[in-house]
């Protein structure tokens, strides 16, 4: 899908300076940021061949951002040796300008603009409608737990779009896959809906038999939000620079083969989240925490394999006017 976006939306005529810069936002340590990469300097140099510019193909530089607290370190020497690109580190959050104006012809961001730049502050207010007691996520919460996500992620969005729009050249492109819901879906229905609420629900397990206390899991909050096609497309319209070349759905789960595995369920989960569960609970709880999580998706699989169709991960490729 990258590909044939480049290859039909992608002017890379209009292009003068060299090298061509890409960026990946969220890169973490690889190897899927060296994957996509690759990928992405072989479209465009099929692109520049195709449109007759053999004799002007660039150079090409990659930025590599993530956190301060990403593992730059491995990243790097995990660099493939025969990777057709030049490497820079870009450290710092993507809420926020990275670049230079008008210095980026093309930007990839998979699977990270879902973590908000911060939890909400009224889910922590126990005075406040929108306190979020006995829950880590609102996916089962009240109204007023939704809208704050939503309005946390509409901030860091139109934050984001903003300083992106700035820092791409006219023609650029960008990518986005975003863990997404459908146009009117409750979040309770979708995979990621069902997985939060049982990870909540095993915390209280073990909140009721005194591992851990109810107020740690009450000031725990996931700053997680899943936004819809309809929520990006008003968000991207908004911002007024950038053009809307095409979004769509897509079901990861397609690819799965045979029924759910708790166990590898709850392994993925970890991979993602061990971090920001050990700095608030500490790191003697998350072998037991998983390990419930796993008996609990097993329990939950009906939920998991019977919800949502329509798609979890939301395709996004937005063109600089």
């Amino acid at each position: 899908m990258i590909e044939e976006a480049i290859a039909k939306k992608l002017d890379v005529k209009c292009f003068s300076s060299n090298p061509f810069r890409l960026a990946d936002l969220g890169c973490s340590v690889g190897p899927n940021t060296f994957i996509a990469m690759q990928h992405i300097v072989e479209a465009v140099e099929r692109k520049y061949l195709a449109q007759g510019l053999n004799s002007e193909m660039p150079e090409f530089q990659v930025f590599f951002n993530d956190h301060v607290a990403n593992d730059f370190n491995t990243l790097f020497a995990s660099l493939p040796t025969e990777r057709r690109y030049f490497a820079c580190g870009v450290p710092g959050s993507f809420h926020g300008r990275l670049f230079p104006e008008s210095s980026i012809h093309f930007m990839f961001s998979s699977h990270a603009l879902h973590w908000l730049s911060k939890v909400p502050e009224e889910l922590l207010d126990k005075n406040s409608p929108a306190w979020n007691r006995g829950r880590i996520h609102y996916t089962s919460g009240p109204e007023e737990v939704s809208h704050a996500y939503a309005a946390q992620f509409e901030h860091d969005m139109e934050i984001f779009l903003s300083a992106r729009a700035k820092e791409l050249v006219v023609g650029a492109m960008i990518v986005l896959l975003i863990p997404a819901l459908p146009n009117g879906i409750p979040a309770s229905q979708s995979p990621f809906g069902v997985m939060f609420d049982v990870l909540g629900a095993s915390l209280m397990d073990m909140a009721k038999e005194g591992l851990i206390s109810e107020a740690e899991v009450d000031s725990f909050n996931l700053p997680i939000h899943l936004a819809s096609p309809e929520q990006m497309t008003e968000l991207v319209e908004r911002n007024e620079c950038l053009i809307i070349e095409r979004m769509e759905l897509v079901d990861p789960r397609s690819n799965l083969v045979g029924p759910i595995n708790g166990k590898e369920c709850a392994m993925f989960l970890r991979a993602v989240l061990e971090g920001v569960f050990a700095q608030h609970f500490g790191s003697g709880i998350i072998d037991q925490l998983f390990d419930r999580l796993s008996k609990k998706i097993m329990e939950s699989s009906h939920q998991l394999e019977s919800g949502n169709k329509e798609g979890t991960l939301l395709f996004v490729v937005l063109r600089r006017k």
